[in-house]
């Protein structure tokens, strides 16, 4: 596996992290999304739940590991060819955009289980409390959390649908670059 982006591709890592992360992402979306499917106070409903704190919080994992090889990679592969500057722009704004949700989100659901006065769980391990018991503030953060993941759906949505249509429509290696290259 290559740590460095090439001038084509990203590396391997890289590429690795993105997918991992759509999927944790889709799954955490999914898992709270089926709850909804099942009685309160059931087991099959709490453990959904308790599968969205954990994949969440594990988001928060990876994206500071994305963070890290995103530094530690190099110069992120040039698009070819090269797009609009409004493009290049917009981009780099839906990016921080996604990197602010990936670390905002499970911050705001572990701060909405401690001012809750819940365990936060992590695959077998609880962990600290980020704030004290506060019911009323964390509705008002759990109100926010829910509409920024509505919000979510959009955002990513979006991404996705940019990186298809500048390789199907604009016929450039946006999409390419985050694919494994050919051997």
């Amino acid at each position: 596996m290559n740590f460095k982006n090439t001038t084509t591709h990203y590396s391997t890592i890289s590429i690795a992290l993105h997918w991992l992360m759509f999927i944790l992402i889709v799954t955490v979306f999914a898992s709270i999304e089926l709850r909804e499917l099942f009685d309160k106070g059931t087991e099959t409903r709490n453990a959904f739940k308790m599968w969205h704190f954990m994949l969440g919080l594990s988001v928060l994992a990876l994206v500071v590991v994305r963070i890290v090889m995103r530094v530690l990679a190099g110069p992120i592969p040039a698009i070819q060819p090269t797009p609009a500057k409004w493009q290049d722009a917009l981009a780099k704004l839906v990016h921080i955009a996604l990197y602010v949700f990936m670390l905002a989100m499970p911050i705001a659901g572990w701060l909405i289980l401690s001012m809750a006065g819940k365990p936060v769980p992590f695959f077998g391990i609880e962990l600290p409390a980020l704030a004290s018991e506060n019911k009323e503030l964390g509705k008002s953060i759990k109100e926010i959390h829910e509409t920024v993941g509505e919000l979510g759906y959009y955002l990513i949505g979006f991404h996705a649908a940019a990186a298809l249509f500048h390789h199907y429509i604009l016929a450039n290696n946006t999409f390419i670059r985050m694919l494994r290259p050919k051997k």
